[in-house]
């Protein structure tokens, strides 16, 4: 996470920058006829990565939180001067003002010191204060964003769940973290090259393209949710209940995993999701058979569990909403194009999936011509701490048509 603009944040199981420049240097036939979509955009990789090589590119992205933060990482061709000048202005507002008396949740105060939050929360203040939705503005509000972990003495564990029970040996003051991310943030931006390409971005979902014009799309390159229970909702909860945008874990429900593509238990329970809906829909009839199979087992082993989690609707729910994001695909792809799907098989309580199949298949269903699977690494193979001996990989699915 070195590379200029891609650091300044970094979403859950985003993938290179460069390796999207050789996936598109790879496609590419004519730069003026190429145009890249990412219907999982996430922080902006697979855009900003385009927009450096000159081709045409836009994205969506549903989580409303991250979308805000692809958005602001898209300005970076702004004026680095006028958004120095904001951000240094909201700082010595900062530096000026005293706490304010808000009460901010139990989580915030096991994370961070009362010295740290009381700085975070002038600065946080000191930029509602100035902020206008400009790019500089927006900019200045991910470069809070971007500190937020930095100076909080609690873990983050893998795919940036915080762990407020585990300390890391330093925490940032939060006035030198911010300074520093804004000298930061404006020597990469005046290194930044203007491009005659800019992204179009969208706040919205893989399942509902309307923005997206028919046949306009001659490469994709993503990586869709994987169906292993991570919460990507969860991902954010330390930024957004500082930030006040939700009081705790409940209102992640309303606030986010409605927008999302269904693929953790957490988003999936027998009020919100009919199982005989999902199993007998048009959607997942290419591989009805083989899903009513993995779904009964499941079905069934959560019985003999503790926590009896809802792992036959997630497997359900989730290939039914990336059938409906296939179908949108190929309306909004041209003939003769390639679409990257970079995913990871599962086996929730030990239970198979074949993802890059299943979701291959239903490529197939929706209209394109053929599939092939790229195995990149094997995953689970060290079994210490695993709660189930399945050997699973990663890899990417290449669909064209």
């Amino acid at each position: 996470m070195s590379l200029p603009v891609h650091r300044w944040y970094r979403y859950s199981a985003g993938f290179s920058a460069r390796w999207v420049e050789s996936v598109i240097s790879d496609h590419i036939s004519n730069i003026h006829e190429t145009a890249v979509f990412d219907p999982f955009a996430g922080s902006a990789t697979t855009l900003l990565a385009a927009e450096d090589m000159g081709v045409r590119s836009c994205g969506v992205e549903s989580h409303p939180f991250v979308a805000r933060i692809a958005s602001a990482k898209l300005f970076r061709h702004s004026d680095p001067d006028r958004y120095r000048d904001f951000a240094n202005r909201v700082l010595a507002s900062a530096k000026r003002r005293k706490p304010s008396d808000t009460e901010y949740p139990d989580l915030i105060h096991r994370c961070y010191s009362s010295e740290h939050l009381q700085a975070l929360d002038r600065i946080r203040t000191a930029y509602e204060t100035f902020a206008d939705r400009s790019p500089a503005s927006e900019l200045t509000w991910l470069t809070l964003i971007s500190v937020l972990r930095s100076t909080s003495h609690a873990a983050t564990a893998q795919w940036q769940y915080v762990l407020p029970n585990k300390s890391k040996k330093r925490a940032q003051h939060p006035f030198d973290a911010f300074a520093s991310a804004t000298k930061m943030f404006t020597r990469d931006m005046s290194r930044s090259k203007a491009t005659a390409t800019p992204a179009t971005f969208y706040h919205a979902d893989a399942r509902n393209l309307k923005d997206i014009p028919d046949n306009s799309i001659s490469l994709v390159i993503t990586s869709p949710p994987y169906p292993n229970n991570y919460d990507y909702a969860d991902a954010t909860r330390l930024e957004m209940m500082l930030m006040l945008e939700i009081g705790g874990w409940s209102d992640l429900q309303g606030a986010v995993r409605t927008h999302l593509v269904r693929s953790c238990t957490q988003h999936t329970t027998t009020r919100n999701t009919d199982l005989d809906h999902l199993l007998t829909s048009g959607e997942l009839h290419p591989i009805e058979d083989e899903v009513r199979q993995v779904v009964q087992s499941l079905s069934e082993i959560r019985q003999s569990k503790g926590g009896k989690k809802n792992y036959h609707l997630m497997i359900a729910a989730y290939f039914h909403d990336l059938a409906i994001v296939w179908h949108e695909l190929r309306r909004v792809c041209i003939d003769g194009s390639s679409t990257c799907f970079v995913v990871g098989d599962s086996a929730p309580y030990g239970v198979y999936v074949p993802v890059h199949e299943w979701l291959g298949r239903l490529a197939i269903a929706a209209g394109f011509e053929n599939w092939t699977f790229e195995r990149i690494r094997d995953r689970n193979i060290k079994w210490k701490n695993r709660k189930h001996r399945v050997p699973l990989c990663e890899g990417r699915l290449w669909v064209r048509g």
